[in-house]
């Protein structure tokens, strides 16, 4: 039985808290060289100005006993909005038996890939935040950032929320949304340097190609986990952060080459790789510590992995076919 799962049935069998167990095993795994992961592709489809990503991964054991086995497939397709009323990008994951090749599932990836997205911020910060971290400020107010701070609600006590968005109104309108949906002070502001020198947790969820904030804002014990930019020639967060901060990163390769957080001062000569203390595999893993002091900054920085799409669609795929829900493919 192979199964097809819409943007709802995500949604009716996800939850965030069973998003970041998934998550931190898949990069344990992934650290642990359990894992296959090859560069994503980006194929142009120049007659129509977009373009196509593939994001394969293979997982071992230690997902539901097999392991998972998938690939992404991704439409970039920038007129879409002003031309056909869809979506500029569009997904799907395709899930694999890895034991057999046998087909799973298809499922809709739009939805998955931004929970998976926020988890991988929960992981870092149950193990980079300070337990009693209890001010969330979260730059972006766009479509991960709910998911990022679920993450991180699901993980520490936040009792304030501060956002700050390039667009007042959508900031406002989110402020609103997450206030009413954790019974929680959130609130919208243009003092960015009021809301990270409060924050115990920073949240960088933008498309900004230049730094949000003055690292010399942070005060000591703040954690921060950068997802938006996946440039090296962008970067959310200054030198002054990553010079004060004990880095951690997703997969080190892959941020070296995509993230320009870390790109950028490396190629300044501000940082040499050394300062990069972990990935979150390690820490997960005990193989390095997490966070070792209560005065300690911490930098979590993700551009994001197959092997998070993998684990997630294999428990999604897990939990629908234990509920009954969705389309068997084959009848």
């Amino acid at each position: 039985m192979a199964l097809w799962l819409t943007r709802a049935d995500v949604a009716a069998v996800l939850s965030m808290a069973d998003a970041i167990e998934a998550v931190s095993q898949a990069f344990r795994l992934l650290s642990a060289g359990a894992a296959t992961l090859p560069l994503r592709t980006n194929m142009a489809v120049t007659p129509h100005n977009g373009s196509l990503l593939t994001m394969p991964a293979h997982l071992g054991g230690g997902l539901g006993g097999i392991g998972g086995l998938g690939v992404k497939l991704i439409t970039l397709y920038s007129d879409n909005p002003g031309n056909c009323n869809l979506p500029a990008i569009q997904g799907n994951f395709v899930l694999f038996d890895p034991t057999n090749g046998r087909l799973l599932a298809v499922m809709e990836a739009g939805l998955m890939t931004a929970i998976r997205t926020g988890a991988a911020g929960g992981v870092a910060a149950r193990h980079l935040a300070r337990p009693d971290a209890a001010v969330a400020t979260i730059f972006g107010s766009g479509a991960q950032a709910p998911h990022q701070l679920e993450a991180v609600i699901c993980e520490r006590p936040v009792e304030r929320v501060w956002v700050v968005s390039r667009s007042a109104q959508n900031g406002a309108r989110f402020a609103a949304a997450m206030a009413a949906r954790y019974g929680i002070p959130v609130q919208a502001t243009a003092d960015a340097k009021m809301a990270v020198t409060s924050a115990d947790v920073v949240i960088t969820a933008t498309t900004s190609p230049t730094p949000l904030f003055d690292g010399r804002w942070l005060r000591p014990g703040t954690h921060i986990t950068a997802i938006g930019s996946h440039l090296s020639t962008a970067r959310e967060v200054d030198r002054h952060t990553i010079r004060r901060a004990t880095v951690v990163t997703d997969q080190t390769s892959a941020c070296l080459a995509e993230a320009g957080d870390l790109a950028i001062p490396l190629a300044a000569g501000e940082i040499s790789e050394n300062h990069i203390h972990a990935e979150i595999g390690q820490i997960v893993a005990g193989q390095k510590p997490g966070r070792t002091s209560v005065d300690e900054i911490t930098f979590f920085k993700s551009v994001g992995l197959a092997v998070q799409d993998v684990a997630v669609a294999r428990l999604v795929f897990e939990k629908a076919m234990a509920a009954g829900i969705g389309t068997d493919l084959e009848e």
